[in-house]
C-alpha cells in the first residue's frame, strides 16, 4: 500500500511591467500591451502619465483601462534632495503623485536620488562644473553625513505625505548620482526614520555602483519594496560614470550582469514582492513593443521560477 504526500503549489512570480520596456509607447498603450503580454502588474512613471494628464485627460479614466491589472507603484519623483524654493516644488510633486496613487490603487510612490542629469555629475568629477553653472547638482560636492542629513529631511517629509494618502515610498539611489549606494539609502530611511519607507532595488543602479550580492542578501525583506530586474554593460567603476544611456543601453538578458545570481541572492532574503521589467534598450525600441513585452514576462518567470 502506498501513501502519496500533496505538496503545495509554488505561487506563481509576481511579474509587473515598467513602462520603459516599452520605451515609446503611451499610457494607453503600455496598458494594453502589459495586459496582452501576460504581466500582473504594470508600473506606471511619470513622464508618460504626466503627459495623459496633461493633455486635459482626468486620472479617473484610467482605472477602467487597468481591469485585470494591478499598478504595482508609481514613479518618479525625482531629485529628492532639492533645497530651497526646489523642495517646495519637490513636495508639490510628491502631493501630486500620491494623489494619482491613492486613485489608481497604487500602494507606493518612487523618489530618487539626484541629479538626474548625468552631464552634471560627469563635469563635477571632471573639474569643468563652473562655479556660474546653473544647472541642477544635488549632493555633488557635500561630505556623505550632509548629503544623507539633506536628502533624509526631504524623504521624512514626504513620506508623511504618503501616510496621509494610506502609501508607501521607495526609494531609488540613481547610479551616478552622490547618493547612488545601498548603503546610502540604508541610511536615508534610519536618518529619515519613517516605517513607510523601504527601497526599489534596482540591479543596474546595484550592480553598477558596485554593491555586492551579499549586500543583497543581508537587507531585511520588508525593507525591499519592489525589484527592478534590468540589465547593463561592463563599465570601468573607478574612472567611469555610470551612465544609463550608454551602460545601459542593452536587451534584458543580453548583459554583462549575472541577473540569475542576483535574483537568487534577492530570493534568499524571504522577498516575495513585484519584480519589474525595466529596460534603456535603443534595439528593443524599435521592436514590436508587444513582442519586447512578452519576451521580457517570459524571461522573467524563468529567472524569478
Amino acid at each position: 500500500m502506498s501513501t502519496s504526500t500533496t505538496r503545495p503549489v509554488p505561487a506563481a512570480p509576481k511579474l509587473s511591467m515598467n513602462v520603459t520596456t516599452t520605451f515609446f509607447g503611451n499610457v494607453v498603450q503600455d496598458i494594453a500591451v502589459a495586459r496582452q503580454a501576460g504581466f500582473g502588474g504594470i508600473e506606471l512613471q511619470s513622464p508618460k502619465l504626466y503627459r495623459y494628464l496633461d493633455a486635459g485627460f482626468s486620472v479617473h479614466t484610467l482605472p477602467p483601462l487597468l481591469e485585470g491589472l494591478e499598478v504595482t507603484g508609481l514613479g518618479a519623483v525625482l531629485d529628492a534632495e532639492r533645497q530651497g524654493a526646489a523642495r517646495e516644488d519637490f513636495l508639490a510633486e510628491v502631493r501630486r503623485m500620491c494623489s494619482i496613487a491613492a486613485t489608481l490603487g497604487a500602494p507606493i510612490v518612487q523618489l530618487c536620488t539626484g541629479p538626474v542629469d548625468v552631464g552634471v555629475v560627469k563635469d563635477h568629477r571632471a573639474g569643468t562644473l563652473a562655479d556660474d553653472d546653473t544647472r541642477y547638482r544635488a549632493t555633488l560636492g557635500m561630505d556623505e553625513a550632509e548629503a544623507v542629513a539633506v536628502t533624509a529631511g526631504n524623504v521624512r517629509e514626504a513620506a508623511d505625505i504618503a501616510a496621509d494618502h494610506g502609501l508607501e515610498l521607495y526609494l531609488e539611489p540613481l547610479a551616478w548620482a552622490r547618493l547612488n549606494r545601498c548603503r546610502h539609502a540604508l541610511r536615508i530611511i534610519e536618518t529619515a526614520g519613517r516605517s513607510n519607507v523601504g527601497i526599489a532595488l534596482d540591479t543596474w543602479h546595484f550592480w553598477s555602483t558596485g554593491d555586492t550580492l551579499e549586500e543583497v542578501a543581508a537587507l531585511p525583506p520588508e525593507l525591499i519594496k519592489a525589484v527592478h530586474l534590468s540589465d547593463g554593460l561592463d563599465l570601468d567603476r573607478e574612472h567611469d560614470v555610470a551612465d544609463q544611456g550608454v551602460h545601459r543601453n542593452v536587451v534584458i538578458g543580453g548583459g554583462a550582469i549575472p541577473l540569475q545570481q542576483w535574483v537568487d541572492a534577492i530570493k534568499s532574503t524571504g522577498y516575495d514582492g513585484w519584480w519589474v521589467s525595466e529596460m534603456f534598450s535603443d534595439r528593443a525600441n524599435e521592436h514590436d513593443p508587444l513582442v519586447v513585452a512578452t519576451t521580457m514576462r517570459n524571461l522573467l518567470a524563468i529567472l524569478v521560477g
